[in-house]
């Protein structure tokens, strides 16, 4: 044998233990394309329990909103009503504070007036009690009519 042919030997040797080796690599790779293969099989019906299941829970998330909507439309005349209450009990309060206001202004101006004329003791307490009374009653009668000397 002559070296051509020990060359063309080793050349036909390389070409053969090329060809096992792409012939495992193509054989993996129609492994792979067999798993591809079969999952784009089973694609369309996983997208169908995907979307059948989407849809369910779109149509509870519809009923859910439409549950909540229906109970807030049962609560939206008792949050007016305590909307009024508060309003009815701020305008009543703020009567209350003018009213104390003015007692408390008149109070001060009757002191500085016994102060003055050195008037005290139990005239003064009798005076004060007198100006109380007529002030409960003419508060009394502003609130019979449905008004409050000076609220708002």
């Amino acid at each position: 044998m002559t070296l051509v042919g020990i060359g063309v030997l080793l050349i036909g040797v390389a070409f053969f233990i090329l060809a096992i080796f792409l012939g495992h690599t193509l054989n993996n790779l129609a492994g792979v394309l067999g798993g591809i293969d079969k999952t784009m099989k089973q694609l369309p019906e996983q997208l169908d329990d995907v979307m059948t299941e989407t849809t369910n829970m779109i149509r509870e998330s519809n009923n859910t909103l439409a549950d909540v909507n229906e109970k807030m439309t049962q609560l939206s005349p008792l949050f007016y009503i305590v909307g009024d209450v508060g309003n009815a009990t701020r305008k009543f309060t703020s009567s209350l504070v003018d009213v104390t206001e003015t007692m408390k202004q008149k109070t001060e101006e009757g002191k500085g007036i016994a102060d003055k004329n050195k008037i005290g003791g139990l005239y003064g307490s009798f005076a004060l009690g007198y100006y109380l009374l007529k002030r409960r009653q003419q508060f009394a009668g502003d609130r019979t009519k449905g008004e409050f000397t000076g609220g708002n």
